[in-house]
C-alpha cells in the first residue's frame, strides 16, 4: 500500500530529490524483458551544462542489457511472434554493431529461440563475448566489408539456413517501439514541464523516427535535433540510397568515413533513419569529431558519475553545443544510448592503466602494510 504522501510525491511535476528511495516498483516481475523501457531522465549539473540551460539525459543503460536496443530487440521479437513468423525452437540472425545482437540474445535467451549474429570485426570484442555468453553464436565478417558486409552475410546465411532475418534497419517495428516507449515515456516525463530540444544520433534511426514522431504529435514546440559523425555525413550530404526490393542498402554510402562512435552511423543509410528524417526532417543538425564524443564521454563520468560510451558522449556533446546556442532558460533532452563496459578494449580506454600509477603508489606507500613488491 502507498502512503498518501508517497502517491502525492510521485504525482508531482517534475519529481525532486529521493522521497521514493526504498518504495520499490510496486509491481512483480515474470520475466527479464518485462523490466525493458522506463529509463531516467538525469540532469547535468553545470559543470557541463551551459549557464542558464539545463540538459537532461535519458540514460539509456538502465535496460536489462545495458542498452536503448533492448528495447528493438523487444519490439522485432514480439511483432514477430505475434505475426506467427517466430516459433520456439526457431532461429534469429541478424548483423549488428554489438547492441542489438546483445538486446536479441537476452530475448533468445528468455524464450528459448536460437541466436546466431553476425558483426564486422571492428566493433569491440566486449560485445562479442557478451553475446556469446547470452548464447548466441557470433559470426565475425572482415573489416573491409564494412556494415554492409555484415549485413550481406546475414542475409546470406537466413537464405541458406531457412533462419528469420530481423531487418532491423528496415523493420517499422523500430521506430514503432519507441513510438511506443521512448516517446510517451519523455512525454510522460516532462509533462507539464519545458521541453525545448530533443537531441539525438543515429544507428538505425529508429529512436529518433519514433520518438521524434510522438514528440511532434504532442509537443510541437520541441526541436529536433540530429547529430552525426563529422567524418560521415550521410544525412548531411542529401545522397539518396539506392535500395533493394526489401529496403536495404545496395551498397556503401559515398560520404562514409571510418569513425570511433560504435552503434551510430553505419556505411549505409538505415532506411528507418531515411524515412524518419524524409518524414520529421530536423530542426537543428550537429556533427560531431571524432575527439568531441570521446571527451564528453569521459567528462560525464568524472564530473556527473554517468558512465556511458562514445555514443553518449557524441549525444552529450551534441546537446551542448545545440544548449550553447539555445535562448536562455531552454532545456535539453540528449539520448544516452549504452554503458561503457562494453568499451574497455576501444580508444574511449586507452589512457586507462590496469596498474598503480605514481600517486596510487604514493598513497599505498603512506602507511606499511601489504605494499605491491616494485616491479623488477
Amino acid at each position: 500500500q502507498v502512503s498518501a504522501t508517497i502517491a502525492a510525491n510521485m504525482a508531482a511535476k517534475p519529481a525532486k530529490g529521493i522521497f521514493d528511495r526504498g518504495h520499490g516498483r510496486n509491481r512483480l516481475f515474470d520475466n527479464i524483458t518485462e523490466t525493458i523501457g522506463n529509463t531516467p531522465c538525469v540532469k547535468l549539473n553545470d559543470k557541463m551544462a551551459p549557464k542558464g540551460r539545463t540538459i537532461y539525459v535519458k540514460l539509456e543503460y538502465f535496460n536489462p542489457l545495458g542498452s536503448v536496443k533492448d528495447r528493438l530487440a523487444i519490439g522485432i521479437v514480439e511483432q514477430a511472434e505475434k505475426e506467427g513468423r517466430l516459433k520456439p525452437g526457431d532461429t534469429l540472425i541478424e548483423a549488428t554493431s554489438g547492441n542489438t545482437g546483445i538486446g536479441l540474445a537476452m530475448l533468445c535467451a528468455q524464450r528459448g529461440y536460437k541466436c546466431v549474429l553476425v558483426m564486422a570485426e571492428p566493433f569491440s570484442i566486449e560485445r562479442r563475448k557478451l553475446m556469446r555468453f547470452l548464447g548466441a553464436r557470433v559470426i565475425l565478417t572482415p573489416k573491409s566489408g564494412k556494415g554492409t558486409g555484415m549485413v550481406e552475410k546475414a542475409r546470406e546465411l537466413a537464405a541458406e539456413h531457412g533462419w528469420l532475418l530481423c531487418h532491423q534497419f528496415e523493420t517499422p517495428a523500430n521506430a514503432q517501439i519507441h513510438y511506443d516507449t521512448t516517446g510517451q515515456e519523455i512525454l510522460n516525463d516532462f509533462e507539464g514541464t519545458r521541453l525545448d530540444y530533443f537531441v539525438t544520433g543515429y544507428g538505425t534511426g529508429g529512436t529518433y523516427a519514433g520518438a521524434g514522431k510522438a514528440l511532434r504529435e504532442k509537443r510541437p514546440e520541441v526541436k529536433l535535433c540530429l547529430a552525426e559523425p563529422a567524418d560521415a555525413p550521410l544525412v548531411a550530404s542529401g545522397y539518396k540510397m539506392e535500395r533493394r526490393p526489401d529496403g536495404s542498402a545496395e551498397g556503401s554510402h559515398p560520404a562514409f568515413r571510418p569513425h570511433p562512435i560504435q552503434g551510430w552511423t553505419p556505411d549505409f543509410l538505415a532506411k528507418v533513419a531515411e524515412d524518419g528524417v524524409k518524414e520529421l526532417g530536423f530542426d537543428e543538425y550537429v556533427p560531431i569529431p571524432s575527439g568531441g564524443a570521446i571527451e564528453m564521454a569521459m567528462m560525464l563520468c568524472s564530473t556527473q558519475g554517468i558512465f556511458t560510451g562514445i555514443s553518449g558522449g557524441a549525444s552529450t556533446w551534441a546537446a551542448i553545443e545545440v544548449a550553447k546556442k539555445a535562448p536562455e532558460g531552454s532545456v535539453v533532452l540528449a539520448m544516452i544510448a549504452d554503458t561503457a563496459e562494453r568499451y574497455l578494449s576501444t580508444p574511449l580506454f586507452s589512457q586507462v592503466s590496469a596498474s598503480m600509477n605514481e600517486e596510487e603508489e604514493a598513497i599505498s606507500k603512506s602507511t606499511p602494510s601489504y605494499q605491491m613488491p616494485d616491479d623488477d
